[in-house]
């Protein structure tokens, strides 16, 4: 059904390394479509002479897609655009390869935190963009090396205005590939319930400088991070995003499901010295708190300091 289907992944890190992979192990050689890795840099050198080496639960393999570039002559128009830059990339991501996007494009962004397909659609107005979010713990270690640790992978998405049957299309693509992909009847709140488990953990690891065992091993680090999921369901309950009462339970028994050792992205990237996504996980809440009357003090604090710390290094975008 799909031959000749062009699938690009925009940024091979750990979420686009993990599904670009999957796909292009499914897709290699295959008529039914084509798999495009779109990177730039050491990355892009390192998949163009070596492949993509994926570890996963399943063991190591080395997938090759169909093409490595970041030259928009040599993609084409894209069916499907899977999106997985760090959010403070996306706009210049995505302007570049903006001719490669027309109208029968769907555009997937798998970003973190809850105004990408906002942000997309200010960029690439032309394309039809979906909404989407995943459950995964993966990491780009090395050029063109990416591993998945625990098995936390799962792909929501959806779309309010998409045809049934485009959906269940791509869910169906997804799923051949090996990826656990679920369409969502309620799109909005599924991506807001990852935020609700991503904003507050990305927020106090990095405040503390401490992974996820270090918070919950203590009283008063679990008294604060209860304190920032209240902040963020007020400021969710004003934009009319409310959850299940059941939903903060659900989010404890995940983090107590990863290891110990394991931390959020963003508190990485503070570690490394890497630049990171605080605006868009913390600083978003803070402003749009402020935009719907809801106070927020503890996010306020903790975004102030690491802004503070940010900036002395230049790490925020």
């Amino acid at each position: 059904m799909f031959s000749d289907y062009k699938i690009a992944i925009l940024g091979i890190g750990g979420v686009g390394g993990f599904y670009g992979g999957k796909l292009a192990a499914q897709f290699e050689n295959s008529p039914e479509a084509e798999i495009i890795f779109i990177s730039r840099g050491e990355n892009e050198r390192a998949l163009k002479t070596q492949g993509l080496k994926l570890f996963t639960g399943e063991g190591e393999k080395i997938v090759h897609p169909a093409i490595v570039t970041h030259e928009p002559s040599e993609i084409g128009i894209i069916d499907l655009l899977l999106v997985c830059t760090k959010a403070y990339d996306l706009e210049s991501a995505l302007d570049r390869i903006n001719s490669c996007i027309k109208a029968k494009t769907i555009i997937l962004p798998l970003l973190n935190g809850v105004d990408a397909a906002e942000r997309v659609k200010r960029i690439v107005p032309q394309a039809q963009v979906w909404e989407g979010v995943v459950y995964l713990v993966s990491r780009l270690l090395a050029p063109g090396v990416v591993k998945e640790f625990g098995n936390a992978n799962q792909l929501f998405f959806g779309s309010e205005q998409a045809p049934e049957e485009k959906l269940v299309f791509v869910e169906k693509l997804f799923r051949k590939a090996g990826i656990n992909a679920h369409r969502s009847e309620n799109i909005s709140r599924t991506v807001w319930e990852k935020f609700l488990f991503l904003s507050p953990l990305a927020t106090l690891t990095s405040y503390l400088d401490l992974p996820f065992g270090g918070i919950l091993s203590s009283v008063e680090h679990r008294e604060e991070l209860m304190i920032l999921f209240s902040e963020l369901k007020e400021v969710a309950a004003a934009k009319n995003i409310l959850f299940p009462e059941e939903s903060i339970g659900r989010i404890q028994n995940r983090i107590s499901s990863l290891s110990p050792d394991y931390t959020s992205s963003m508190h990485s990237d503070f570690q490394k010295g890497n630049r990171t996504e605080l605006k868009s996980l913390t600083g978003y809440v803070v402003e749009l708190g402020k935009k719907l009357k809801i106070p927020t003090p503890t996010y306020e604090k903790m975004f102030l300091a690491l802004k503070e710390k940010s900036t002395t290094t230049n790490l925020i975008q």
